[in-house]
């Protein structure tokens, strides 16, 4: 290792820097390199990258961002395999046309083939190696263990490196800039390590999409659980948001789409992110569904923080296992008298033989085939008094089931820290909050049925992808109805004479709509007409759309009314195009229901997509209401994702919305398509 900017000045990067090199345990040789001095820590130092004795495996260059571009430069020039730029690498003062200095680092790393961490990054520390090149002060020995971190965030690799939560890491970088080397090529290095067992990431944007997918899908292979929370916009934000699907999708469905696909565990904020680590860190999988009613089991000492848990658990989609009769016997035989055997589960009575009582709940759960995980609900004070049933019981409930066991705490700031290092040393985790405790216990039960969303293309009916995606009106219509999807009977019309001609061949009565390419979203512009009944009125709607609009008009075929949903194809500049599937009509922008998914979308995927939707109960008919015709709507939604895939490269958005909903059909009443520009 060659140290740029190694110093003995106290508190300094350069001298943290050296420290920390020092400490690893594979034991590398270590030249410090700055020309103020002949000698630090007991190690020769070198004036320059230029005086080693070797060409070296890896460079720290802890120097300003005006000297990056010569020590890289001489890092590539001398051999070094590898460097970390722990600066910004920001441009004081740009040259005119010349290329910034982020891209002249990354053409020089990448003329020599050299991989690069940063820029502005923390470093990285490779713990199954006993590595570590970092320039702040870090745990001695780090904690080792199965996660695999890669971060875009300095501040959450510091953080995690010390949060003591019961789990360790075989490497953990902080990759920053990624100006050459990008966070798919530190996963595909971490599972070759056979102690890699949980991949961890924290990403702000996409980079090297196509490695990444094969790491992931590698991932899946091996079933190893990759958590993900990604931060910010996703690339699909930079897509045209004129479609009602591209405004959909914008927020993040990219990173959505992209996890959706292969298997990857999504989660919201760094709560929800390490309590689910610590889950899949203790290497116990939840049990796989036995029977219908699978899901988790809780026993609590609290009635009010059972009755709250379980509201919570409702709100997140979290399922608690419907436990069977012999189950509820036995806890009934181990509750006080007034308690209710069931699930979630208030053990709280007289507060006597405490640990057998609880533990045999536990068990007793357990034992149950649908439960796939227990978890006892308890706040984990410290126990002024010294008692140590809660956690002995948690030992004995360990012991007696080889399904996940864990602490549900409900206020991570009581939590007895001593006694929670003590049950995570057992393999027992110890989730600090109700909120990302419950998300975890979720995902741990969803892993048992994960599997990627990547299904066998839909087949492909147009004999030619090479013709021109019409943007609206009638051509787009039939195109829709290559795909099988269903469209209403339609003309283009010019003149009120033609209109009127067009509505009698379709059947009174009809919808008469702007067709002025101008014009993206017809209702805004009062450019749709409903309910035309004959010919008089067929001649002043015309009328009246051409005076206002302009002569361009479709006469369309009255459909009946139904529930709305909206689907789209929105481009994704790292993904591609992406299949989203929403509620419709007026409510598309209003409340933001939607599902995203990569093409092709099966019919397996598509119901999945219907299901997830706010709307998904109106579909099945509410109040009395029939059920919507779900096949029809899978199939228009299977039928876009074969539109996507064979065509989808020369859009940026197609939007089908209204797609109107009945229990004989499913029928796209309105279409746009905005082609891909040649930028």
């Amino acid at each position: 290792m060659a140290l740029v900017g190694a110093s003995p000045r106290a508190a300094s990067f350069g001298q943290r820097m050296l420290e920390e090199a020092v400490k690893s345990s594979c034991a590398p040789r270590i030249y410090p390199v700055n020309p103020k001095y002949a000698e630090l820590a007991g190690l020769r130092c070198y004036p320059s990258l230029a005086d080693l004795p070797e060409p070296v495996d890896l460079a720290l260059l802890a120097v300003p961002d005006g000297a990056l571009e010569t020590q890289l430069t001489l890092a590539a020039q001398t051999g070094a395999k590898s460097a970390v730029i722990f600066g910004s690498a920001f441009d004081a003062q740009p040259a005119g046309q010349r290329p910034s200095l982020r891209s002249r680092l990354a053409e020089i790393a990448n003329a020599a083939g050299m991989a690069v961490c940063g820029a502005g990054c923390m470093g990285l520390v490779n713990v199954s190696y006993g590595l570590r090149a970092i320039g702040y002060t870090e745990a001695d020995p780090l904690p080792a263990g199965p996660v695999a971190l890669v971060t875009h965030s300095g501040s959450v690799f510091s953080a995690l490196l010390r949060a003591r939560r019961g789990f360790g890491f075989t490497i953990a970088v902080s990759s920053g800039q990624e100006l050459v080397t990008t966070a798919p090529a530190y996963l595909d290095y971490a599972l070759s390590l056979p102690e890699t067992k949980v991949l961890a990431l924290v990403l702000e944007a996409m980079r090297d999409t196509a490695r990444l997918r094969q790491v992931l899908s590698a991932a899946a292979d091996r079933d190893l659980p990759v958590v993900l929370l990604a931060t910010g916009q996703s690339a699909s934000g930079r897509a045209m948001v004129a479609a009602h699907s591209g405004a959909l999708a914008a927020a993040d469905g990219g990173w959505e789409a992209l996890a959706r696909a292969h298997g990857v565990h999504r989660v919201a904020d760094l709560a929800e992110f390490t309590d689910t680590i610590e889950l899949f860190a203790m290497g116990r999988r939840a049990a796989a569904a036995a029977r219908p009613g699978t899901g988790i089991a809780t026993v609590h000492d609290s009635g009010l923080e059972r009755a709250h848990t379980a509201d919570l658990a409702d709100e997140l989609g979290v399922p608690f296992a419907a436990i069977g009769e012999q189950t509820t016997a036995r806890l009934a035989g181990l509750l006080d008298p007034g308690l209710e055997p069931a699930n979630p589960l208030d053990v709280w009575g007289t507060g006597a033989d405490t640990r057998e009582l609880f533990g045999g709940s536990l068990v007793a759960l357990a034992d149950d085939p649908a439960v796939a995980a227990v978890a006892l609900a308890i706040d984990l004070v410290h126990e002024l008094d010294g008692d140590q049933s809660y956690p002995l019981a948690l030992v004995d409930a360990m012991q007696h089931t080889d399904k996940p066991v864990a602490v549900l705490s409900n206020l991570g700031s009581a939590i007895d820290l001593e006694v929670a290092s003590q049950l995570r040393a057992s393999g027992i985790a110890v989730l600090e909050g109700t909120r990302s405790g419950l998300l975890a216990l979720g995902h741990l039960v969803n892993h048992t049925d994960r599997r990627p969303a990547w299904p066998p293309a839909h087949g492909r009916p147009r004999s030619s992808g090479a013709a021109a995606v019409p943007a609206s009106g009638a051509p787009l219509f039939a195109l829709l109805a290559e795909y099988g999807i269903a469209v209403p009977g339609t003309a283009q019309v010019g003149s009120a004479a033609e209109a009127v001609r067009a509505a009698e061949a379709i059947g009174y009565p009809v919808v008469l709509k702007t067709d002025e390419p101008a014009i993206l979203h017809k209702s805004e512009a009062r450019g749709v007409l409903l309910g035309v009944h004959d010919a008089a009125a067929v001649r002043a709607g015309y009328a009246d759309l051409a005076t206002r609009l302009g002569p361009r008009v479709l006469v369309c075929e009255a459909v009946p009314a139904g529930i709305e949903l909206a689907l789209g194809i929105a481009r994704d500049p790292e993904l591609g195009p992406l299949i989203v599937v929403g509620a419709g009509g007026i409510l598309v922008e209003l409340i933001g229901d939607r599902a995203v998914a990569l093409p092709p979308v099966g019919p397996e995927l598509a119901g999945e997509l219907v299901g997830e939707l706010k709307v998904a109960k109106l579909l099945a008919g509410v109040r009395g209401a029939k059920p919507a015709d779900l096949d029809a709507v899978i199939a228009a939604i299977t039928g876009l994702s074969a539109l996507a895939t064979d065509l989808g490269d020369q859009l940026e958005a197609l939007d089908v919305n209204p797609l109107i909903c009945t229990p004989t059909g499913a029928i796209a009443v309105d279409a746009l398509a905005i082609p891909r520009t040649a930028s």
